[in-house]
């Protein structure tokens, strides 16, 4: 059975393709010619437009000599991209979830946010990104670099110059008061999250606290919408991660986001409040 092009793990796999290649050097017309295929049936591969089957991932792999971790790992996306749910677990797994969260950030038209207790990842600064990841994952100096650069780069999908992916974060009002690294760092996070709020494709509104239960006190979540496929659910957790495409979860997730969107500040009261935030920061 052909497998569905735009879930999280078959857009993971075309991407995991396209970086391959890049990385050996080969174009897609070169690559094409080695392997007696067509080099718009490649492009379509990498684009996410079509989804290769496992054969051909192998022989592309081979022909660029890609190396062994790393041709494991795509294949393992190739062997199992027919299915529609995706849980990735534990430390290994980080960066096949992280390769599906940045290609759908990529390719969505739309992506709503709930962080209760942390900023959303792509309106995160660079120091607010590299306090968390010394402080959480007992990495080396490269890797904590490494993982903010790509943090920092991701943002990008919101700022781009060409069709900005429109993005609606809710915050709670935990996430703004939580002294992440000192002050001067939560300053500048501040103030970041109030110029991002400027853009007309940014809607950032603050959950109040004390407003009683709700079904955001489960944890994040994120909804991405696509101009192309049907929309995903996204749950993150400190080492693992669930893409759920199923209809019924992805409906049930949007009527919590309206819920919270009833409880939330507006753009300005959440402007106003992050604004007093600030002063009290940096008194």
């Amino acid at each position: 059975m052909a497998a569905t092009p735009g879930t999280p793990r078959a857009r993971a796999l075309s991407a995991a393709l396209r970086e391959a290649r890049k990385a050996s050097g080969f174009g897609v017309r070169e690559l094409a010619r080695r392997l007696s295929l067509g080099h718009v049936q490649i492009s379509q591969w990498e684009s996410g437009h079509r989804v290769p089957r496992l054969e051909a991932v192998a022989m592309i792999l081979a022909v660029i000599g890609t190396p062994r971790d790393e041709r494991e790992r795509i294949l393992g996306l190739a062997r199992n991209v027919n299915e529609p749910n995706w849980l990735t677990v534990g430390v290994n797994g980080i960066p096949q979830q992280l390769a599906g969260v940045v290609e759908c950030e990529r390719t969505a038209s739309a992506i709503t946010a709930w962080s209760p207790l942390l900023i959303p990842g792509l309106l995160q600064t660079v120091d607010y990104v590299r306090v968390i990841q010394q402080n959480g994952g007992r990495l080396s100096a490269s890797d904590v670099e490494l993982r903010v650069m790509l943090k920092a780069s991701r943002s990008e999908v919101i700022s781009r110059r060409i069709a900005p992916v429109r993005f609606t974060a809710l915050i709670g009002e935990w996430a703004l008061r939580e002294p992440i690294g000192p002050p001067a760092v939560m300053v500048d996070q501040l103030n970041h999250l109030l110029a991002m709020a400027t853009r007309p494709n940014v809607t950032l509104r603050v959950v109040p606290r004390h407003v009683g239960w709700h079904p955001g006190l489960m944890g994040p979540f994120m909804l991405f919408d696509f101009p192309d496929a049907p929309p995903v659910l996204y749950l993150e957790h400190h080492s693992s991660g669930a893409f759920i495409p199923t209809e019924h979860d992805v409906a049930a997730y949007r009527k919590a986001m309206a819920w919270l969107g009833e409880l939330a500040l507006g753009p300005d009261e959440s402007a106003a409040l992050i604004a007093t935030l600030i002063e009290e920061a940096a008194t």
